[in-house]
């Protein structure tokens, strides 16, 4: 089993549309403080890596949206890295209800590439590849 990460997010009024259901941006938004603290619990800060001259750009998103959360939810993201090279790697990101995580709201696929203050491509950083995965 790949390795994975969940982030619990609870929506609030701000997060919703006037029909009190999450707007569709702010998955994107979920899923991006999700990756954001997984490499954080990984020891590894983005911050930290910028210092080291490794940002990660997203290149390319997929969502499927599959129903809509609601005001008051407790959901997870739920994110692992499905495939990986030696700069790029691809993360499926779920949102899921926290009671019931057979109840999927969207389904996220983002390709994201690491880069150098100049934004060429540039090797991950060492272990931090190994943090996000089960090694392979």
């Amino acid at each position: 089993m790949k390795k994975e990460f969940v982030l619990p997010v609870r929506i609030y009024y701000e997060d919703t549309d006037a029909g009190g259901v999450v707007y569709y941006a702010n998955y994107l938004r979920f899923m991006e403080r999700a990756r954001s603290e997984w490499f954080r619990a990984i020891g590894s800060p983005l911050d930290e890596l910028a210092e080291q001259n490794y940002l990660f750009v997203v290149r390319k998103v997929e969502v499927d949206y599959l129903r809509p959360a609601k005001l008051g939810n407790l959901v997870e993201v739920v994110s692992q890295v499905v495939e990986h090279g030696k700069s790029k790697m691809i993360l499926q990101q779920d949102v899921r209800l926290s009671t019931n995580p057979e109840l999927v709201f969207c389904k996220g696929r983002v390709t994201m590439v690491c880069v150098n203050a100049d934004l060429k491509p540039c090797r991950i950083a060492a272990g931090v590849l190994e943090g996000l995965t089960d090694g392979n």
